[in-house]
């Protein structure tokens, strides 16, 4: 199996505090396969949003590398989906295919659609074609967040607490709609406390904080 991720000695600061340190947790390389799983967990303010926005190239490192194994513009293959996602003040249909609009896609942008919001657990796409985000339930916004990232097809698919604020259905409906998209061969790197959504996407557990599992880490790269 072929890596995607190759992270070397990892430090990211905001000023004067050090949100993210994995030399100083004993993990000067960590390595991660393709297609492989892994969920990322720990107490808040231990560094896994910070993590996954370095592994999504939103930010740069004040120490350390990242190299990717993929096309030459990761940012096309990585996607990230943040635990407050940010929709436009548009439709929910222009939200779902911005991303395929700013690639140049003109075609099939309804199929798309469709098939993006039915992945996430709308049997009716077409009722909630018109909506604004206003009209959405705190569970639809990410429902809809997730198939705006879906519908590119990443090669990559990061999330940041992605059931943390939403109700059970929509819990459901993204646990599923990600565990598909392992299924297809994506990397999945999830940072969550869900237990259920632990155990629907399996894969390797790693823990930041001061109990980092060394053992689960290592696995990566035997």
């Amino acid at each position: 199996m072929s890596l995607v991720y190759e992270v070397h000695g990892l430090v990211r600061r905001y000023g004067q505090v050090t949100a993210l340190d994995l030399p100083s947790l004993g993990m000067d390389v960590l390595f991660v396969q393709c297609g492989e799983v892994v969920t990322l967990t720990g107490y808040n303010g231990s560094g896994k949003s910070t993590l996954l926005r370095l592994l999504a190239f939103l930010e740069e490192p004040d120490e350390g590398q990242i190299v990717y194994h993929g096309g030459e513009f990761p940012r096309r293959e990585v996607s990230l989906l943040l635990q407050e996602p940010y929709l436009l003040r548009t439709t929910v249909f222009e939200n779902v295919v911005l991303g395929l609009r700013l690639r140049g896609v003109k075609t099939n942008l309804e199929e798309a659609y469709v098939s993006a919001m039915r992945e996430v657990g709308f049997d009716e796409p077409e009722i909630m074609r018109r909506r604004g985000p206003n009209a959405l339930s705190g569970g639809e916004r990410q429902r809809v967040a997730l198939a705006s990232r879906l519908v590119l097809q990443p090669r990559v698919l990061l999330l940041d607490e992605p059931t943390s604020n939403v109700d059970v259905r929509s819990a459901r409906a993204i646990a599923g709609a990600v565990a598909r998209c392992r299924e297809r061969g994506a990397t999945i790197i999830c940072s969550t406390h869900d237990t259920a959504l632990q155990q629907a996407l399996g894969g390797r557990k790693l823990r930041l904080g001061q109990d980092w599992n060394l053992d689960s880490a290592e696995e990566g790269h035997r």
